[in-house]
């Protein structure tokens, strides 16, 4: 049963003391990093996809860079940033534990107990 302060704020504190908000911080913070590492590694491959054949005098359109960036770094990716991803998954468990967690204790408090 939440005490007197968490009532009046609307019950985001939990019992740790803890912002509810934590773990979606966390979860935001991990789907923005493996995010960004991603486009990263795409732009990369694009960059030398576009640079590398300039040393041969042959140009290739940004495009066609561009298309084989991606698809070059899209299953590399899956390999490479594993941790990033696990990350995000175990985030989203805890998101997802808590979100539970809030959803049993109101139908426990509607219920009466």
């Amino acid at each position: 049963m939440p005490n007197d302060s968490q009532q009046q704020n609307g019950g985001s504190e939990l019992t740790g003391g803890e912002p509810a908000g934590a773990s979606t911080g966390a979860l935001i913070r991990a789907v923005v990093l493996y995010a960004v590492a991603r486009l990263a590694l795409v732009a990369v491959f694009t960059l030398l996809i576009l640079f590398i054949p300039k040393l041969f005098s042959v140009t290739v359109p940004f495009i066609a860079a561009l298309a084989f960036g991606v698809l070059i770094a899209l299953p590399l990716g899956m390999f490479l940033f594993k941790g990033l991803r696990t990350d995000v998954n175990d985030n989203i468990a805890a998101v997802d534990a808590e979100r539970q967690r809030k959803h049993d204790d109101l139908q426990a408090r509607l219920r009466g107990k």
